[in-house]
C-alpha cells in the first residue's frame, strides 16, 4: 500500500474478564506462528514492537488506563500489524489514537445515530468518514489491524476507565500479558493513591519464576501512595538464553487494600462526593440459606459432578448457627427437608448424602423451583421471629431456559418479584452458555442480587465456591446511606439489602453550591443482634491537603467516578424497560456519555482520517443490548448440508444415502417463503423472492432470493440480509452494515460473521447458517445481485423443525428404482418412494455455491418436479407467509 494505512478489521471481543495486552504483527497473532515467517531477535518478517507500555493511575478506586504501543516495520515492504488489547467488560473506552507516517488519527465520541449515518455514507461513497465501534457490556477485546509502510512506524494509544470493585478483602488489577514476541521496551507502571492509606500491596506474574519476579517487579507503598513497576529487559523476556520467543504469557496481577481505621471515608472535590463504606470488626450475621439447583437432563455429566463437588464443599463451610435447605428442579420440584433446618453434624451428613445421590432428568421447571425456595424462606421468617433476624439468601443455579411449568419470562419475573417482595436477595448462577443470561441478570437485579456466569471448564467447582465466598459472611442487612436532601442530588444507588465481609459499598453524587458545610452521611443498617448507626462528616482540612497532593487529578477522578457509576446503573436499569420509559432513560445516558466522553451503548467513537480501501474508518461502539463484537477472522470451513440458491433450487443432502434430492419453487417475485422454523429453539429463517431484471419477453420468469430474515423472538434477535445491506435488529433501529464490511457481531449467544463481499455466517450452539452473496458479473445470465442460503450445522435443532428446508434437517429415507431413459439421455428418469409416496424423478445437476459464490460446484441429485410435490409436507403454498419476520 506504499506506506498508506488500511484498516483490516473493526473490533474483536472475547468473553473473558481480564485485561489482555498484545501489539503484534498479525502474522504472529494466531495460535502459534504461521509457517514461513522469519523470526529473528524479536522481529517477525521485519516487524518488531519497539515499546509496549501500560500506565495505570488509580485515585480512590477510580482507575485510568493508558496503553501505548509503538510498532516498527524495518522491512522494504508494507506489513500488516495488529494492536490487540483485552479490557475489563465493565470499562468505558474514553480515547483512542493512532500516529503513523507523521499523521495523527484521533478518536471523536458522538451520539450513535449521527455516527452511524456518517459511517453508512462512507460505506456508500468511499469517503473517509467511518466509525470506530466497540462492543457492548460484554465487550472484552479491542483489536485493530493496519498496514504500516516500509521502514515506517505506528503508535497506538488506547485510554479506558473503570471503578475497581472490592472482593474478598482486596482490589484486583489483572493484566493478561501476551505480546508473542520480544519487546525492546516493555513496561507496566501502576500508580495508586488512596486517601485512607494503603494497608497492603502485592504484585505477581504467573509466567515468572520467584527469582525472576524478584528481579523484575518493583513494588512499594507508604501512607496514601503505592507503586508497582514491571520493566523486564529483552534478555529477561526470553523463554531461554538462546531463544527468540518470549516467556511473557499469562497474568500480571496487582492486589491492594486500604486502611479501615475509620467507619467513614468521604471524599469531596469539585462539587462531587464519593462515599466508601466497608466497616470492619463487625460480627458475622447468622444466615438462612436455600440453594435451588437445576437437575434437568442437560446437567448430566461434568456439570452435575462439579455442582455436587461445590455444594459438598459449601455445606462443609457453613457455620453452626446457620439454617439451610436444598431445592431441586427438573420436570418436577423436590426439596430436601421442605423447611429450614439448623446446621448440625447430623443434618450436614444427611444433606451431603442427599447431594451425592440425587440424579438428573427431565425438563427445566425454573419457576417452580424458585417459588419453592422462596416459600421455604418466607415461611421460616413468618413462623420463627428468631430466623427473621438472620440474613436470608436465595441462590439458584441453572444451565438452561424454562421449558416446564411456567415458561413465559415476563410472567416468571412477575411471580418471583411478587413472592420475594424485597425481603431477601436472589443470586442467579448461569452454568454455561445455553441459557438466557440477560433474563437471569434482570431477575437478580429486580430482587436485590446479581447474576454470575459459571463457565464450563475444569475450574467450574472453584468458580461456584468463589461466588459463595463473596456472600458467605453477611455483616449487615437493610443498609441505607442517607444524605441531606437539600445538599445533594443525582445520587447513585444508596440502599443495599445486604453488606458482606470483604466487599465495599460505594455511593457518589453531586453537592449543591455552598452546601459543603451541611454535607454529611448517615448510615443505618441492621447488624447481628443490634441496629447499626453512624454519621460521617467531611474533614475539610484533610480534603484541602489531599487536593494539594493530587491536585486536578483528584477533582477529575471523583467526578468521573460519579459519572461512571451513574451510567453503569442506568444501563442496568434500562435492560428491563420498554417504550417511553426506556427512551427517556436512554436520553439521560446519552447526555452523560457525551458530557464525559465515554463510549457506551448510546455513543460511538469515530477516528477521523483513517480509512481502508473501501473508505471505511474503524469503529468503536457499545451495542444497545451488550452483545455485539467485530472481528477479522473468517469462520472455519464448514460442510454445506442443505442449500437453497439461484432460481431457487433446494438441495437436500441425505448423508446415509450419500445422495441428494432437489426441487424448485416457482412463485412470483415478492412472495415470502418459510425456509426454517423451529418452535423449540425459536429460530426462523424466511426468504423473499425477486425477479430477474433483464428477462427477455417470453423467457421463464427466473426468481431468486433478494431478502432473508433470521429471527428468534425468545432473545429478540433479528437479522435482515439483502444484497446491499445487513441489518441487526431492524425492528428496533439496530446497526446497518454493508457487504464491504468485515465484521463479527454477537448478540447473546448468536454470532454473525460478515466476510467482506463474500458470505455471512450465523452461528449459535449447534446451529450454523450461511448466506452467500451473488454479485452480478460480466457474462452472468442473472442481471441482479441475489442471495443463497445454506444450513451448515443443524444437530441442535428440534425434531419439530418445519419449513421448506427445515423439515429435512433430521434423518429420513427414500428408495429409487425403475431407472429408465428420458427424452434427454443425460437426464434419466426413475421412480422414488419417499414418505410413503411414489414420485417420478429425474437425475440432474445443480450448483452448490457455498465455497465458490461465483462459479459454484456441480452437485448430482434426484430432481422432484412440480414444486417438490410429494417430497415436501403439504403443498408449496402452505409455506407462503406474510412477513419476513
Amino acid at each position: 500500500m506504499d506506506g498508506t494505512m488500511g484498516l483490516q478489521a473493526l473490533l474483536c471481543v472475547c468473553l473473558v474478564s481480564l485485561l489482555t495486552l498484545q501489539a503484534v504483527p498479525v502474522l504472529g497473532l494466531a495460535a502459534g506462528r504461521p509457517k514461513g515467517n522469519e523470526v529473528r531477535d524479536g522481529t517477525v518478517n521485519g516487524v518488531f514492537i519497539r515499546s509496549l507500555k501500560v500506565n495505570c493511575k488509580v485515585t480512590s478506586r477510580f482507575a485510568h488506563y493508558v496503553i501505548t504501543s509503538q510498532v516498527v516495520n524495518s522491512a522494504d515492504k508494507a506489513r500488516e500489524v495488529a494492536f490487540d488489547v483485552e479490557i475489563p467488560k465493565t470499562a468505558f473506552i474514553s480515547d483512542f489514537a493512532i500516529t503513523a507516517d507523521g499523521k495523527a488519527y484521533i478518536g471523536d465520541i458522538k451520539d450513535r445515530v449521527t455516527a452511524w449515518k456518517q459511517y453508512r455514507k462512507a460505506a456508500i461513497s468511499g469517503e473517509s468518514a467511518g466509525l470506530v465501534r466497540a462492543s457492548g457490556r460484554n465487550m472484552e477485546q479491542f483489536t485493530i489491524h493496519i498496514t504500516v509502510g516500509p521502514r515506517s512506524k505506528a503508535t497506538f494509544q488506547l485510554t479506558y476507565e473503570e471503578v475497581l470493585k472490592r472482593r474478598l478483602m482486596q482490589y484486583d488489577i489483572v493484566i493478561k500479558v501476551k505480546p508473542k514476541q520480544l519487546v525492546h521496551h516493555f513496561e507496566i507502571d501502576v500508580d495508586i493513591f488512596e486517601p485512607q492509606g494503603i494497608s497492603k500491596l502485592d504484585a505477581q506474574a504467573s509466567f515468572l519464576s520467584k527469582e525472576l519476579a524478584a528481579q523484575t517487579i518493583k513494588k512499594s507503598f507508604s501512607g496514601k501512595k503505592g507503586h508497582v513497576l514491571f520493566r523486564p529487559t529483552v534478555g529477561q523476556q526470553q523463554s531461554c538464553p538462546t531463544c527468540s520467543t518470549s516467556l511473557l504469557s499469562g497474568d500480571f496481577k496487582v492486589t491492594y487494600d486500604v486502611n479501615r481505621d475509620k467507619l467513614c471515608d468521604l471524599l469531596v472535590a469539585n462539587n462531587h462526593f464519593a462515599h466508601f463504606f466497608a466497616p470492619q470488626n463487625l460480627t458475622n450475621m447468622r444466615k438462612n440459606l436455600v440453594f435451588v439447583i437445576d437437575i434437568s437432563g442437560s446437567m448430566e455429566g461434568q456439570k452435575v459432578k462439579q455442582t455436587k463437588e461445590a455444594l459438598l464443599k459449601i455445606l462443609g463451610d457453613m457455620q453452626p448457627e446457620d439454617y439451610f435447605d436444598l431445592v431441586l428442579f427438573g420436570s418436577q420440584v423436590q426439596s430436601w427437608r421442605g423447611s429450614l433446618v439448623k446446621v448440625s453434624k447430623a443434618n450436614l451428613q444427611a444433606a451431603q448424602h442427599f447431594v451425592r445421590h440425587f440424579s438428573v432428568a427431565g425438563a427445566t421447571n425454573l419457576n417452580g423451583g424458585l417459588l419453592r425456595g422462596i416459600e421455604i424462606l418466607n415461611k421460616a421468617q413468618e413462623s420463627n421471629p428468631e430466623l427473621n433476624r438472620h440474613a436470608s439468601i436465595l441462590i439458584m443455579l441453572t444451565d438452561g431456559e424454562p421449558t416446564e411449568g411456567e415458561t413465559d419470562r415476563a410472567q416468571i419475573l412477575k411471580n418471583i418479584r411478587s413472592a420475594i417482595q424485597g425481603r431477601f436477595p436472589l443470586y442467579n448462577l448461569g452454568f454455561g452458555h445455553d441459557l438466557d443470561f440477560n433474563f437471569l441478570e434482570v431477575m437478580s437485579m429486580e430482587n436485590n442480587g446479581w447474576a454470575q456466569r459459571i463457565y464450563e471448564d475444569n475450574d467450574a467447582t472453584q468458580q461456584l465456591q468463589g461466588f459463595y465466598n463473596q456472600v458467605a459472611n453477611p455483616l449487615l442487612t437493610d443498609v441505607e446511606l442517607l444524605y441531606p436532601q437539600d445538599a445533594v442530588s443525582a445520587l447513585t444507588k444508596h440502599q443495599h439489602k445486604q453488606f458482606y465481609d470483604g466487599s465495599e459499598i460505594v455511593v457518589a453524587g453531586r453537592i449543591a453550591d455552598h452546601k459543603l458545610g451541611s454535607f454529611k452521611a448517615d448510615v443505618r443498617a441492621q447488624g447481628e443482634g443490634q441496629e447499626f448507626k453512624t454519621t460521617c462528616l467531611v474533614d475539610e482540612e484533610e480534603m484541602k491537603k489531599l487536593l494539594r497532593e493530587r491536585g486536578h487529578m483528584l477533582e477529575n477522578h471523583v467526578e468521573r467516578l460519579w459519572a461512571y457509576l451513574t451510567i453503569q446503573e442506568l444501563l442496568a436499569k434500562r435492560k428491563n424497560l420498554e417504550g417511553k420509559e426506556k427512551a427517556n432513560l436512554s436520553s439521560q445516558i446519552l447526555k452523560m456519555s457525551l458530557d464525559y466522553q465515554f463510549v457506551t451503548p448510546l455513543t460511538s467513537m469515530t477516528i477521523r482520517g483513517l480509512a481502508d480501501q473501501d473508505g471505511l474508518e474503524p469503529t468503536i461502539d457499545k451495542s444497545p443490548d451488550g452483545g455485539e463484537f467485530f472481528s477479522l477472522a473468517p469462520p472455519a470451513e464448514l460442510h454445506a448440508v442443505f442449500p437453497v440458491d439461484t432460481d431457487p433450487h433446494f438441495i437436500i443432502h441425505v448423508p446415509q444415502k450419500e445422495d441428494n434430492l432437489c426441487f424448485n419453487i416457482n412463485e412470483e417475485p415478492g412472495v415470502i417463503l418459510s425456509l426454517v422454523h423451529d418452535p423449540d429453539t425459536g429460530f426462523s429463517v424466511n426468504g423473499q423472492l425477486i425477479g430477474n431484471e433483464a428477462r427477455n419477453p417470453g423467457q421463464h420468469e427466473g426468481t431468486y432470493f433478494g431478502r432473508l430474515g433470521i429471527s428468534n423472538p425468545v432473545s429478540d434477535f433479528q437479522l435482515e440480509v439483502t444484497p446491499q445491506n445487513i441489518t441487526l435488529n431492524p425492528s428496533s433501529g439496530g446497526p446497518v452494515f454493508s457487504w464491504r464490511d468485515q465484521a463479527t457481531l454477537r448478540q447473546d449467544e448468536v454470532v454473525v460473521t460478515i466476510n467482506r463481499k463474500r458470505n455471512l455466517v450465523v452461528s449459535v450452539d449447534g446451529v450454523t447458517f450461511e448466506i452467500v452473496l451473488h454479485r452480478m458479473w460480466k457474462g452472468s445470465r442473472v442481471h441482479q445481485d441475489f442471495l443463497g442460503f445454506y444450513v451448515l450445522d443443524s444437530h441442535r435443532m428440534s425434531a419439530r423443525t418445519q419449513g421448506l428446508l427445515g423439515q429435512f434437517l433430521h434423518p429420513f429415507d427414500f428408495e429409487v428404482f425403475d431407472l429408465h431413459q428420458g427424452s434427454d439421455p443425460a437426464k434419466p428418469h426413475a421412480t422414488m418412494v419417499v414418505k410413503n409416496r411414489r414420485l417420478m424423478v429425474t437425475r440432474g445437476i445443480q450448483k452448490d455455491y457455498s465455497k465458490d459464490p461465483r462459479h459454484g460446484a456441480e452437485v448430482s441429485c434426484w430432481f422432484v418436479h412440480n414444486n417438490g410435490a410429494g417430497l415436501i409436507d403439504g403443498v408449496h403454498t402452505d409455506y407462503i407467509i406474510p412477513d419476513i419476520f
